[in-house]
């Protein structure tokens, strides 16, 4: 069963990627903040490259303006995280976070078995609000669909 509105997020190890690599553990990364965390199944693929991590880059200042903390999740490791950030121009402050090893993804109950599509285990389309560590908002994508976890939706649900 995946995380619910109501529950606390689940402390794993990542790497964040904001202009240079880091280890950290989510519970520290949603301690006392408000963060709009969105997953997508892979970087440089065509729908998180060409309309999801690009809606999050556009509407950056309409968040942090709210006070919101934005995160992009995927199962790749940090390196490529890194590449896609510098590629996809992210702005600073927008964290990216690599799950190269699933455990945040699994933890959180949203994988995705991309194996038919020579992918393996990725992160579900999905976005979340979360205040504190705890969530408040949860919008999981059907599969191929991409409406309820764009930046436009999410700006639109909190």
């Amino acid at each position: 069963m995946s995380i619910q509105p109501g529950d606390t997020i689940p402390d794993t190890p990542v790497q964040v990627i904001d202009g240079e690599i880091k280890p950290a553990r989510t519970d520290a990364l949603f301690a006392r903040r408000k963060v709009l965390l969105f997953g997508v199944p892979g970087a440089f693929t065509p729908t998180c490259s060409n309309e999801h991590l690009p809606g999050y880059t556009r509407h950056f200042n309409d968040f942090r303006e709210r006070g919101i903390t934005l995160m992009c999740l995927a199962v790749n490791d940090a390196h490529v995280m890194q590449a896609w950030a510098t590629a996809q121009q992210v702005p600073s402050g927008l964290l990216m976070l690599a799950d190269g090893n699933a455990s945040f993804t699994r933890a959180l109950g949203l994988e995705l078995d991309g194996t038919a599509f020579g992918m393996g285990l990725r992160t579900r389309r999905f976005a979340m609000y979360a205040e504190n560590g705890v969530v408040r908002v949860l919008q999981v994508e059907a599969p191929g669909e991409f409406r309820v976890s764009s930046a436009e939706a999410m700006l639109a649900a909190i």
